[in-house]
Protein backbone atom coordinates (compact mmCIF):
# COMPACT_ATOMS: atom_id res chain seq x y z
CA UNK A 1 0.00 0.00 0.00
CA UNK A 2 1.26 3.58 -0.75
CA UNK A 3 0.48 6.36 1.49
CA UNK A 4 0.55 10.06 0.08
CA UNK A 5 3.14 12.40 0.35
CA UNK A 6 2.99 14.65 2.93
CA UNK A 7 4.36 18.52 3.75
CA UNK A 8 4.61 19.43 7.07
CA UNK A 9 5.78 22.89 8.15
CA UNK A 10 7.22 23.57 11.81
CA UNK A 11 7.80 26.67 13.33
CA UNK A 12 9.36 27.00 16.08
CA UNK A 13 8.51 30.83 17.96
CA UNK A 14 11.60 32.25 20.33
CA UNK A 15 13.85 35.07 20.47
CA UNK A 16 16.17 33.60 22.51
CA UNK A 17 16.37 30.04 20.94
CA UNK A 18 16.21 32.03 17.80
CA UNK A 19 19.17 34.15 18.79
CA UNK A 20 21.33 30.94 19.77
CA UNK A 21 20.99 31.74 23.93
CA UNK A 22 19.52 28.38 24.55
CA UNK A 23 19.15 25.24 22.37
CA UNK A 24 15.19 25.18 20.45
CA UNK A 25 13.49 21.93 21.77
CA UNK A 26 10.59 22.82 19.57
CA UNK A 27 11.09 21.59 16.34
CA UNK A 28 12.95 18.22 17.59
CA UNK A 29 9.87 17.54 19.25
CA UNK A 30 7.60 18.34 16.72
CA UNK A 31 9.32 16.14 13.98
CA UNK A 32 9.88 13.58 16.47
CA UNK A 33 5.87 13.32 17.17
CA UNK A 34 4.79 13.92 13.69
CA UNK A 35 7.12 11.08 12.50
CA UNK A 36 5.83 8.51 15.04
CA UNK A 37 1.96 9.34 14.53
CA UNK A 38 1.87 9.19 10.90
CA UNK A 39 2.56 6.38 8.32
CA UNK A 40 2.86 8.97 5.12
CA UNK A 41 6.18 10.11 3.91
CA UNK A 42 6.92 13.46 5.00
CA UNK A 43 8.94 16.38 4.22
CA UNK A 44 9.42 18.80 7.04
CA UNK A 45 9.50 22.54 5.88
CA UNK A 46 11.35 23.95 9.60
CA UNK A 47 11.58 27.82 10.65
CA UNK A 48 13.17 29.25 13.69
CA UNK A 49 12.14 32.41 14.49
CA UNK A 50 11.08 35.04 16.91
CA UNK A 51 8.63 36.54 18.88
CA UNK A 52 8.18 39.11 15.91
CA UNK A 53 3.88 39.47 14.47
CA UNK A 54 5.02 40.39 11.31
CA UNK A 55 8.10 37.32 10.61
CA UNK A 56 5.37 34.91 12.32
CA UNK A 57 2.65 35.77 9.89
CA UNK A 58 5.41 35.72 6.83
CA UNK A 59 6.30 32.29 7.32
CA UNK A 60 2.76 31.11 8.13
CA UNK A 61 1.71 32.35 4.63
CA UNK A 62 5.55 30.97 2.75
CA UNK A 63 5.19 27.13 4.15
CA UNK A 64 1.33 27.30 2.88
CA UNK A 65 2.57 28.86 -0.28
CA UNK A 66 5.12 25.92 -0.14
CA UNK A 67 2.60 23.66 -0.49
CA UNK A 68 2.26 22.63 3.30
CA UNK A 69 -1.27 21.32 3.95
CA UNK A 70 -0.35 21.28 8.08
CA UNK A 71 1.82 23.75 9.48
CA UNK A 72 2.56 23.28 13.77
CA UNK A 73 3.65 26.02 15.38
CA UNK A 74 5.00 26.00 19.13
CA UNK A 75 5.79 29.12 21.51
CA UNK A 76 4.72 32.33 21.79
CA UNK A 77 1.05 31.37 23.13
CA UNK A 78 0.62 32.72 26.73
CA UNK A 79 -0.11 36.25 28.13
CA UNK A 80 3.33 37.73 28.36
CA UNK A 81 3.93 40.87 26.01
CA UNK A 82 6.42 39.36 23.51
CA UNK A 83 3.86 36.04 23.22
CA UNK A 84 2.35 37.22 19.77
CA UNK A 85 1.87 33.81 17.80
CA UNK A 86 -1.91 33.44 18.34
CA UNK A 87 -2.22 37.30 16.67
CA UNK A 88 0.35 36.20 13.69
CA UNK A 89 -1.79 33.22 12.90
CA UNK A 90 -4.97 34.96 13.01
CA UNK A 91 -3.94 37.58 10.97
CA UNK A 92 -3.16 35.29 7.67
CA UNK A 93 -6.33 32.95 8.38
CA UNK A 94 -9.35 32.50 5.81
CA UNK A 95 -11.38 30.55 8.55
CA UNK A 96 -10.61 30.32 12.41
CA UNK A 97 -11.06 26.62 14.28
CA UNK A 98 -12.00 27.28 17.70
CA UNK A 99 -12.91 23.49 18.80
CA UNK A 100 -8.89 22.91 18.42
CA UNK A 101 -7.53 25.54 21.17
CA UNK A 102 -10.46 24.82 23.30
CA UNK A 103 -9.03 20.84 23.51
CA UNK A 104 -5.87 22.18 23.91
CA UNK A 105 -6.52 24.06 27.09
CA UNK A 106 -8.84 20.90 28.26
CA UNK A 107 -5.93 18.48 28.34
CA UNK A 108 -3.58 20.87 29.59
CA UNK A 109 -5.70 21.68 32.75
CA UNK A 110 -5.10 17.77 33.72
CA UNK A 111 -1.97 18.60 34.26
CA UNK A 112 -1.04 22.31 35.21
CA UNK A 113 -3.95 24.69 36.57
CA UNK A 114 -2.13 27.68 34.47
CA UNK A 115 -3.68 26.08 31.41
CA UNK A 116 -6.31 29.06 30.89
CA UNK A 117 -3.20 31.23 30.00
CA UNK A 118 -2.67 29.66 27.57
CA UNK A 119 -3.97 31.02 23.91
CA UNK A 120 -3.56 28.52 21.09
CA UNK A 121 -5.61 28.87 18.57
CA UNK A 122 -6.03 26.94 15.01
CA UNK A 123 -6.84 28.19 11.61
CA UNK A 124 -7.53 27.67 7.95
CA UNK A 125 -5.47 29.16 5.25
CA UNK A 126 -5.82 27.98 1.61
CA UNK A 127 -5.70 24.16 2.04
CA UNK A 128 -3.98 23.87 5.15
CA UNK A 129 -4.41 23.83 8.51
CA UNK A 130 -2.74 25.85 10.80
CA UNK A 131 -2.34 24.96 14.42
CA UNK A 132 -0.57 26.71 17.66
CA UNK A 133 0.99 24.05 19.74
CA UNK A 134 2.10 24.63 23.54
CA UNK A 135 6.09 25.39 23.78
CA UNK A 136 7.55 22.58 25.80
CA UNK A 137 7.87 19.25 24.07
CA UNK A 138 5.93 16.81 27.00
CA UNK A 139 2.55 19.23 26.58
CA UNK A 140 2.93 19.40 22.16
CA UNK A 141 2.72 15.17 22.72
CA UNK A 142 0.01 15.46 25.55
CA UNK A 143 -1.60 17.88 23.66
CA UNK A 144 -1.42 16.02 20.36
CA UNK A 145 -2.19 12.46 21.78
CA UNK A 146 -4.51 13.40 24.72
CA UNK A 147 -4.38 11.20 27.74
CA UNK A 148 -4.30 7.42 28.14
CA UNK A 149 -5.05 5.35 31.29
CA UNK A 150 -2.39 2.75 32.94
CA UNK A 151 -3.44 0.03 30.26
CA UNK A 152 -3.68 2.67 27.45
CA UNK A 153 -7.13 3.33 27.02
CA UNK A 154 -7.93 6.43 25.91
CA UNK A 155 -9.58 8.97 28.58
CA UNK A 156 -9.32 12.64 26.53
CA UNK A 157 -8.94 12.27 23.22
CA UNK A 158 -5.77 14.79 21.76
CA UNK A 159 -6.27 17.40 18.84
CA UNK A 160 -4.71 15.09 16.28
CA UNK A 161 -7.36 12.65 16.18
CA UNK A 162 -9.29 15.31 14.33
CA UNK A 163 -6.62 16.59 12.29
CA UNK A 164 -6.58 14.16 8.71
CA UNK A 165 -10.21 14.08 8.18
CA UNK A 166 -10.11 18.18 8.60
CA UNK A 167 -7.55 17.74 6.30
CA UNK A 168 -9.48 15.80 3.98
CA UNK A 169 -12.05 18.29 4.42
CA UNK A 170 -10.03 20.89 2.90
CA UNK A 171 -8.50 19.23 0.29
CA UNK A 172 -5.35 18.11 1.30
CA UNK A 173 -3.41 14.62 1.38
CA UNK A 174 -4.91 11.88 3.23
CA UNK A 175 -2.71 11.79 6.64
CA UNK A 176 -2.56 7.87 7.68
CA UNK A 177 -1.63 7.30 11.40
CA UNK A 178 -0.25 4.61 13.77
CA UNK A 179 -3.31 3.83 15.65
CA UNK A 180 -0.70 3.02 18.73
CA UNK A 181 0.60 6.62 18.64
CA UNK A 182 -3.21 8.53 17.62
CA UNK A 183 -5.97 6.87 15.78
CA UNK A 184 -7.45 9.49 13.73
CA UNK A 185 -11.07 9.77 13.91
CA UNK A 186 -13.27 9.89 9.95
CA UNK A 187 -16.67 8.98 9.46
CA UNK A 188 -17.04 5.22 7.68
CA UNK A 189 -17.22 6.78 4.08
CA UNK A 190 -14.19 8.58 4.42
CA UNK A 191 -11.87 6.03 5.49
CA UNK A 192 -9.39 4.48 2.80
CA UNK A 193 -9.26 0.66 3.43
CA UNK A 194 -5.59 -0.50 4.14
Amino acid sequence: MSFDEVRIGIVSVSDRASSGVYEDKGLPALKEWMSRALLNPITFEARLIPDEQAAISAALIELVDAGCSLVLTTGGTGPALRDVTPEATLAVAHKEMPGFGEQMRQISLHFVPTAILSRQVAVIRDKCLILNLPGQPKSIAETLEGLKDADGKQIVPGIFAAVPYCIDLIGGPYFDTDDSVCKAWRPKAAIRPK
